[in-house]
């Protein structure tokens, strides 16, 4: 046996070959991210960015924090970033968002679906322009946005990740729309993953306490104490926890599609 040589048996060696595989698995893909300028959106481009992707980063109105990302990622790698914008609430405004993608960077590898309206609705005081806003957003949004880059995704053998709630399975209290439209968004995930497979996969990350919500009524600090109490782990999570979920379902799991997963400290079995 030469000087210096470490046999390498044949299980390992398949390991080793698989681990640099994933190493690279998004390096030179693109991926579009809806609502990427700020909060979890932002950590998400991030890190698929810092793991070697092109980031397709949709705003609405956050052009300011849009651009100032943007701008943050091709400091990075020249190149490696571009803002798109869209009322994702209008149709024609889906398909238009795909293709300019598309021609931009010459692919489109992965969706996700992120972008989301939310706040309280109470049956009494549910009106129309609610149902829209909500159901649009984090239901029809998704949907017409998938069909609109399924093509591109077949043919890359892409991915999309939704992200849903933990409180599809568990709706809250005074906000009946926002749940029943991500509960409609994980069905829909299931739904996705049967009609684009086999070349597409689809799945969704459910999470829980993460990022206080921006109104006024989430700004009472024993309000908040209790929903964190009732997390197995007894406080809050990062956006970057959502992020690295998203990240590990585009580029580590291959054979994982029609799924949720909860990152939610064990909150959505302790409520």
């Amino acid at each position: 046996m030469p000087s210096g040589f470490i046999p390498v048996c044949p299980a390992r060696r398949q390991l080793v070959g698989v681990a640099s595989l994933m190493e690279g698995a998004v390096q030179g893909k693109v991926i579009l991210v809806t609502g990427g300028g700020r909060r979890v959106g932002a950590a998400i481009c991030r890190r698929l960015h810092a793991n070697g992707a092109s980031i397709a980063l949709h705003y609405h109105t956050s052009e300011a924090q849009a651009q100032a990302l943007n701008d943050e990622l091709n400091a990075q790698r020249e190149d490696s970033a571009a803002v798109f914008q869209a009322d994702l609430l209008d149709l024609t405004a889906l398909s238009k968002l795909a293709g300019d993608v598309v021609a931009r960077f010459g692919r489109l590898d992965a969706l996700v679906n992120n972008a989301s309206s939310f706040y309280p609705t109470p049956l009494a005081g549910v009106d129309e322009s609610q149902w829209h806003d909500l159901l649009g957003t984090n239901l029809r949004a998704p949907l017409f946005l998938a069909q609109a880059a399924a093509d591109e995704l077949r043919r890359r053998h892409g991915c999309i990740v939704n992200i849903v709630d933990i409180h599809a399975e568990r709706p809250m209290h005074g906000h009946l729309l926002y749940s029943v439209a991500k509960a409609g968004l994980v069905a829909l995930t299931r739904g996705l993953a049967q009609e684009m497979a086999p070349q597409v996969r689809v799945n969704a990350v459910a999470p829980g306490v993460i990022l206080w919500p921006e109104n006024l009524a989430w700004e009472d600090q024993e309000q908040r104490r209790k929903i964190v109490a009732h997390t197995l782990l007894k406080r809050e999570g990062e956006p970057d926890d959502i992020a690295r979920t998203v990240a590990f379902l585009i580029q580590d799991a291959p054979y994982i599609t029609g799924q949720v997963i909860s990152v939610d400290g064990g909150r959505s079995i302790n409520i």
